[in-house]
């Protein structure tokens, strides 16, 4: 089992978390329907390799009412028929937003496509839920958070 080379970094330095939620809450209330964030947040964290936001991303979005076959399909979302095309726009963004590299990160056929499905709000709430999902995932995983815990 994997063991933590700290507590969580957020949980150590004062107003963090509070910070932290409050960015969260606040990309929450930019029109993105949950059930889209759930999927994003499981996409990246399963591109960064994060057991725990994984782990944490399935329990919370199974209590959304997110189904097993399209958790199950999250990581092949292209290829599965769970998905509505606003999601696939949403799942797009965020592995381009993960996968920052040299070339062009965030294409503008992604981007384009996904301002397609959400306002400029919206494209801002998931820019801003992706971003804190890689936060987490990368807190997490240099820390080295076991999955199933909680802060």
């Amino acid at each position: 089992m994997l063991q933590a080379r700290m507590k969580n970094p957020g949980a150590l330095v004062p107003g963090a978390v509070q910070a932290i939620q409050a960015l969260v809450a606040a990309t929450q209330k930019a029109g993105v329907p949950p059930r889209a964030l759930d999927l994003v947040h499981l996409r990246a964290s399963q591109i960064n390799g994060c057991s725990f936001c994984v782990d944490f991303g399935v329990k919370h979005a199974k209590q959304d009412g997110e189904t097993d076959d399209r958790l199950h399909a999250v990581a092949a979302w292209r290829e599965m028929p769970y998905f509505t095309d606003a999601e696939r726009a949403a799942l797009a963004l965020a592995e381009a937003v993960t996968r920052l590299d040299d070339r062009d990160p965030v294409p503008d056929s992604v981007w384009d496509e996904a301002a397609r499905h959400y306002d400029e709000k919206q494209l801002a709430g998931l820019v801003l839920w992706i971003s804190t999902t890689n936060l987490f995932n990368r807190a997490n995983i240099a820390t080295r958070q076991p999955a199933g815990q909680t802060w």
